[in-house]
């Protein structure tokens, strides 16, 4: 008896996202954030708390933070 091949299709190579570069716009993105969150929080000591939004007082550090966070979180991003 003769062995006939089997009807399978091959496994196609499938493109994932993973494999392709960032856009040219990530990486000044990515950093200005980090840098944005990093002189929100220098201005807002170097001014004793009336700078950069004086109502909402030391929760100004908590945006800061947030701010540069955005930043860090795009580096898992980056390839």
């Amino acid at each position: 008896m003769a062995r006939t091949k089997s009807t399978k299709p091959a496994r196609a190579e499938s493109t994932t996202n993973a494999d392709t570069p960032n856009p040219v716009w990530f990486k000044p993105v990515m950093f200005g954030f980090m840098l944005l969150g990093l002189v929100w929080i220098i201005v807002f000591y170097v001014s004793n708390a009336s700078l950069p939004i004086p109502s909402i007082g030391s929760w100004n550090i908590l945006v800061g933070f947030g701010i540069a966070f955005i930043g860090f979180l795009m580096t898992t991003r980056w390839r």
